[in-house]
């Protein structure tokens, strides 16, 4: 699938792309770890299934981040409870994922993409599960966030979340057919 090849560009899995990239230094010569590292800081994942751990409730799940960041336990409740207090699901923090409808669940995948504070948000077909007024509802988060200054990349099909984006490069077989700036 070329959308997900893609994607793995841009994660990092392929290090000829990264390594042309100046983005700390060069990164094609970091090892794993410091890649991880990297992207776990810098980037922040949207998936378009969500992948919420269904164990865990909200707060956990959101707080998964910044276990691998080593932050204090009680730092991460915090930190997890403010940003999801920010994509408005106060009132459901104690709730485990199946217990939410697909757009709460959408909101909190972005809510653990974000409690980082990442530089780049990634998001890969945020609103392919969703129904289009819950899906309007996401990309409405998506503007205010951009509005704030954080760099956003949606990987899509959907023509209308495309003519929403500043910026949409179409691939083609794998190759760049269009790089356009919306107005």
């Amino acid at each position: 699938c070329r959308r997900r090849k893609f994607t793995n560009l841009v994660k990092n899995n392929k290090r000829r792309l990264w390594g042309i990239c100046s983005f700390y230094s060069n990164l094609a010569l970091l090892d794993d770890k410091e890649l991880s590292t990297i992207r776990g800081r810098e980037i922040g994942f949207v998936f378009q299934s969500f992948n919420l751990i269904p164990q865990l409730s909200l707060v956990e799940n959101v707080e998964v981040p910044l276990y691998y960041q080593r932050v204090e336990v009680n730092s991460r409740k915090a930190k997890a409870e403010n940003i999801l207090e920010r994509v408005g699901l106060s009132d459901r923090m104690s709730h485990r994922p199946s217990e939410l409808s697909g757009g709460q669940q959408q909101r909190a995948a972005v809510a653990r993409a974000l409690v980082t504070n990442p530089s780049i948000l990634l998001a890969d077909e945020p609103t392919g599960n969703l129904d289009s007024e819950t899906g309007e509802e996401v990309l409405r988060l998506f503007d205010e966030l951009h509005k704030e200054g954080l760099t956003t990349i949606v990987v899509t099909h959907d023509q209308n979340v495309g003519n929403r984006c500043q910026r949409v490069i179409r691939l083609l077989d794998g190759r760049i057919d269009s790089d356009e700036l919306n107005g």
